[in-house]
């Protein structure tokens, strides 16, 4: 189990970049850090990977404390493996290579079977011979992620682990690699600018703004239930308006354009979607987006309803 204990960081002593924050992971557990750029979300990886001095609290997991360069030589903890957004991979040998770097040469067959393994995991066996200097920002994101889970780490910390990866590939490697962390009950840590990393296989969400945790929870809940508007614009375009004097957080597949109703918009656009269209339309001079099935004339006046 991770033990994050009141932990605050910064910089600087004048700047504090993470500001007194206090949660648990148990083992095979999935959680998802969002926010802002800016926000504290490499950082906290780096924290718990050891790569980083604490000014305050502790870091554990199970009986074993983190510690940082102060107290090792080489910063980072044996138990678990981070992956940058920079990759640190070797050029000029092959992908399969890399994968095995961090396996024992004294059983050649046991080392061949796991990187043949990973390599289905990431979608690359493909490119097992290919020099990695050859292959494109979205191919080493994925090898470094192969090589991470080599030996099987305790804990694996993502940081933006699909953001240059092309979206055809992303969702069938997302799937792969967050069954195949369950399967193998590695926990795993992902700072993220993506909803759906969050939404499908995150087991609790983890939200900062202002260097301090906002929210905590599991993602179906913080997802119906947004304290603020920062949170639920993670998730989805947002409208915050106010009917009756009552102010609302309403994703555009909230609103919908009905027959009749009391409360009248204007559409000012309208945007293709694939599947539907992002109306942009105004309510009692405020700006909202509704989600509708076909495309709707500009200036048309339309009944809406609201939750």
């Amino acid at each position: 189990m991770l033990q994050v204990n009141n932990i605050t960081f910064g910089y600087s002593k004048k700047k504090t970049v993470l500001d007194n924050f206090n949660f648990t992971l148990q083992k095979g557990e999935h959680l998802c850090v969002m926010g802002e750029s800016g926000c504290g979300k490499s950082t906290l990886l780096k924290v718990i990977y050891g790569l980083l001095d604490l000014k305050e609290g502790t870091i554990f997991w199970n009986e074993h404390q983190v510690l940082g360069p102060k107290f090792h030589l080489v910063p980072g903890m044996d138990f678990f493996k981070y992956v940058a957004q920079d990759f640190d991979l070797m050029p000029y040998i092959s992908v399969s290579e890399n994968i095995k770097k961090f396996l024992s040469r004294f059983y050649p067959e046991e080392s061949e079977k796991r990187t043949q393994e990973l390599l289905k995991v990431i979608e690359m066996n493909a490119f097992e011979n290919t020099k990695v200097k050859n292959l494109s920002g979205g191919q080493k994101q994925r090898v470094a992620i192969a090589r991470a889970l080599a030996k099987e780490p305790d804990l694996i910390l993502l940081d933006e682990p699909f953001g240059q990866i092309d979206n055809f590939k992303k969702n069938s490697l997302r799937r792969n690699l967050f069954r195949y962390l369950k399967e193998k009950e590695i926990a795993c840590i992902v700072a993220t600018h993506d909803k759906n990393d969050a939404l499908s296989f995150a087991d609790h969400v983890l939200i900062i703004k202002d260097h301090t945790i906002l929210a905590h929870d599991n993602p179906k809940k913080i997802y119906q239930n947004p304290k603020e508007k920062y949170v639920a614009a993670l998730f989805d375009d947002v409208n915050e308006i106010t009917i009756q004097d009552k102010k609302q957080l309403l994703y555009p597949h909230q609103l919908k354009i009905v027959e009749t109703s009391p409360l009248k918009a204007t559409v000012l656009n309208s945007y293709f979607k694939g599947s539907y269209w992002l109306i942009e339309a105004e309510i009692k001079n405020q700006k909202v987006f509704l989600n509708h099935f076909c495309d709707i004339e500009k200036l048309t006046t339309v009944s809406i309803s609201i939750p």
